[in-house]
């Protein structure tokens, strides 16, 4: 997933743009998060293979996220004064050796390890793609390219659950997890080909998230978003074990309803801008209250797959496009430190992946899905009423 907005400091205005570098990173990104996200359409099939329970291959999503969100705060001080081409090539061979070192696991140990690889890259990759991106065009084409960027991000969100699910089913879940590495090797060369040698420049913005946190509408901001990517991820990543144990549905009926969910973000994310210029707040309150809402009606009859079909659509229509809201708030509310906003949204993204994904398996294992669904909307509802505080927040601020 995508959170970083951040604004690089000062594109070149004397170079030409460079689409071929930036279409590069757009195929990286989609193999990051497909990568990122295949666990969760094969968790019962690495379950049974590695002789563990489905709460634990659940971790596989927490393990990354917990890497992730410390390479987002490390990569500023480890990064230096490197050329930012060497540090995307350098996580761009991370996510192929993930790929590998998951795929050929022997244990659940070496999984977990091939799933730490992905987070570092994870962290790494969103905490400088978009920056990067926006130092290879002209200011005015910066639209254009980030556009691009987000659009391997939002094709891998589409199909990475049902074609993990459908590969899981015809080669087996370590060659659904192999299929992306090619898709990253192919990424790796064409970047050493397209992108030029880019130093690190001195950013003009604030690096002090301490500071940004002592603005009221900033921290609640941050808490009401990091509830909401909680209560998400505490639910979905346990969707395919609901699906098949309760739902009953087979590998091409889990295809088709995963599929039906990306389908529908996408068109979720399509429209969603207009919500948001006519209500942004209201937004922001309104996704997480209907995401509680269809977790629960989930629970309490998604044993049918034609109900639990409309309520995965819309899932899908609003969970996917929900975070264009919170970049939106990002961007409005600090658009003098969008940087260090930027990079503390990834944090709090990651942490919050991966508390969900914990917090779920636990309580999948331990209790089933109905604690593991009900736990998730009552996240998603404290998400709302803090949305709420950080509105009101906000207006006393541009008030005073």
């Amino acid at each position: 997933m995508n959170p970083n907005i951040s604004i690089a400091p000062g594109a070149r205005l004397e170079q030409p743009a460079a689409w071929g570098a930036v279409c590069a990173l757009s195929l990286a990104a989609f193999a990051l998060v497909a990568s990122e996200f295949m666990p969760v359409s094969l968790l019962t099939p690495v379950a049974a293979e590695l002789h563990i329970s489905e709460g634990q291959a659940g971790q596989a999503i927490a393990i990354s996220g917990a890497f992730a969100l410390a390479t987002s705060l490390l990569i500023p001080v480890l990064a230096g004064r490197l050329d930012r081409k060497v540090l995307l090539l350098a996580l761009t061979g991370l996510m192929i050796s993930s790929g590998t070192v998951a795929a050929y696991a022997p244990d659940y140990t070496m999984f977990m390890v091939g799933r730490a690889l992905i987070g570092i890259a994870i962290g790494g990759f969103w905490s400088l793609s978009a920056a990067t991106a926006m130092r290879l065009v002209p200011p005015a084409q910066v639209p254009r390219a980030l556009a691009i960027l987000n659009g391997g991000n939002a094709l891998a969100t589409v199909v990475a659950a049902p074609l993990g699910s459908y590969l899981g089913g015809v080669i087996g879940w370590r060659g659904a997890f192999f299929c992306v590495v090619p898709v990253a090797a192919l990424a790796f060369a064409w970047k050493v080909v397209s992108l030029p040698p880019m130093r690190r420049e001195r950013s003009s913005g604030s690096a002090n998230v301490l500071k940004l946190l002592k603005r009221p509408a900033v921290a609640l901001g941050m808490a009401a978003s990091g509830l909401f990517f909680m209560g998400q991820f505490t639910l979905f990543t346990y969707l395919r074990p609901f699906l098949e144990s309760v739902t009953h549905a087979g590998v091409q009926t889990l295809s088709l309803l995963l599929l039906l969910v990306g389908v529908a973000g996408v068109i979720g994310t399509t429209f969603i801008g207009r919500f948001l210029e006519n209500g942004m707040y209201r937004t922001l309150v309104v996704i997480p209250v209907l995401m509680a809402a269809i977790g629960v009606l989930l629970a309490a009859f998604g044993g049918s797959v034609p109900v639990a079909a409309v309520l995965l659509a819309c899932w899908g229509l609003v969970a996917t496009a929900a975070p264009v809201g919170w970049w939106t708030w990002l961007a409005r509310t600090l658009p003098h430190d969008a940087e260090a906003g930027g990079g503390l949204i990834v944090a709090t993204v990651q942490l919050s992946i991966m508390l969900g994904a914990s917090v779920g398996g636990l309580l999948f294992d331990a209790v089933g899905y109905g604690a593991t669904f009900g736990t998730s909307a009552l996240m998603l509802l404290a998400g709302a009423a803090m949305a709420v505080l950080a509105a009101r927040a906000a207006r006393r601020e541009a008030a005073a």
